[in-house]
């Protein structure tokens, strides 16, 4: 793990924070295109870049065990947590005991994703922040916001579709403007999902689970499965389904995730009596809160299991619609995982960013009825939560 750097050494001062980037790249690439335990030469050409880069890394260390093929990379994916890597990577790279690819489902993690996502350079293709861009072009043209919302809501509530499904989407009128979008967005499952000809949903975050060879069910996302086993949701015959479609895996990442965070948060502040608006002008922010005074706050909410990546991508709060206050916001089950994932965050982020809060929902919720009961003069820059409640 790292070498001994000066404090406060920037993340790209340390040589094998591309490679890791790199590895996770192929990771996910590999995944795209079949199981992960199932490869075999001619490699993919960025796989074999992880493996041949890796392998260097190794010899350069002096490390006598190296991965001599991509399935012995794979290996060390799932078998072996990233800090026990050869690696010289910050302090803050990952937690404890976490891999690359989950030990039991053999798909790529959500800290795979994580470093897969913020990887890619300025050149490559942001497919999840391009399908959002391109529907507020198409409703900002059609003077349509509430089918921006519909858009959103769709991603949120329904990540798998039957045909039949689909074909009645197509004559939803308020996404009437994205049908073209849409098929973009949704690709037939893969077969790893299917068993027996089923498919199951997972009864929480709606997302296709994953069947295990012990008969059980493996759901995706790492917040849902720290609540327990994934209740099932529906299940999806394919003799009555037909086919089946999922959304492509960035936008389950980092639209579908999020977004049941947020309609979750949304909830609970309405129940408070507040007024929430959920992705205001056109997404300019996820939710806007409304107190009985006018006070507003502008909430981002970013459902990510790396506390460090997330602090590296903390920027400030768009400024439109207007608001007084802002702050970006984790579910807790994501805080709770980690020793300690709001500090990770605060100093990782950038200097930008030195005044954007990030809180707990619990915590956020917990400002917000202080709040109410009289306390205006709370502001949430002035408070720092820890990975349960904030700081009176």
């Amino acid at each position: 793990m790292p070498a001994t750097r000066p404090a406060g050494a920037d993340w790209l001062d340390y040589p094998d924070v591309q490679l890791l980037r790199t590895i996770a790249g192929a990771v996910v690439e590999l995944a795209d295109l079949g199981e992960l335990d199932s490869f075999t030469l001619p490699y993919p050409a960025e796989a074999q870049r992880a493996l041949d880069r890796t392998v260097l890394a190794c010899l350069l260390r002096g490390v006598e065990e190296v991965p001599g093929s991509l399935p012995e990379l794979l290996f060390w994916c799932h078998n072996r947590p990233l800090e026990d890597w050869p690696l010289d990577l910050p302090p803050d790279a990952c937690g404890t005991d976490e891999y690359l690819v989950d030990p039991d489902a053999l798909v790529p993690t959500q800290l795979c994703h994580e470093w897969w996502i913020r990887g890619r350079d300025a050149g490559a293709a942001q497919f999840d922040r391009e399908v959002i861009h391109a529907a507020m072009r198409l409703c900002r043209q059609a003077s349509s916001p509430e089918s921006y919302s519909a858009f959103r809501r769709l991603l949120v509530e329904r990540p798998v579709l039957t045909g039949v499904e689909r074909f009645e989407i197509e004559t939803d009128h308020a996404l009437s403007p994205l049908q073209e979008l849409i098929d973009q967005c949704y690709a037939p499952a893969p077969v790893g999902y299917r068993h027996h000809g089923t498919h199951i949903t997972c009864g929480r975050c709606l997302t296709l689970l994953t069947p295990l060879t012990d008969g059980s069910w493996w759901c995706e996302r790492d917040r849902c499965r720290r609540r327990g086993t994934a209740p099932h949701g529906r299940t999806l015959a394919e003799a009555d389904a037909g086919e089946v479609l999922q959304l492509r895996r960035p936008l389950r990442q980092f639209v579908t995730g999020p977004g049941r965070a947020e309609v979750d948060l949304e909830r609970r502040l309405t129940e408070l009596g507040l007024d929430v608006e959920l992705w205001p002008g056109f997404d300019a922010y996820d939710l806007r809160v409304e107190f009985p005074d006018g006070h507003v706050w502008a909430i981002d909410v970013k459902d990510w299991k790396h506390p460090g990546l997330l602090g590296r991508a903390a920027g400030p709060v768009r400024p439109e619609p207007p608001y007084d206050e802002s702050c970006w916001v984790v579910p807790h089950e994501q805080a709770q995982a980690h020793r300690d994932y709001l500090g990770t965050y605060r100093r990782n982020r950038p200097a930008a960013a030195a005044r954007l809060p990030l809180f707990t929902d619990d915590g956020l919720v917990a400002l917000a009825k202080a709040r109410l009961r009289g306390a205006s003069g709370i502001r949430l820059d002035d408070h720092h939560s820890t990975n349960g409640a904030p700081r009176a």
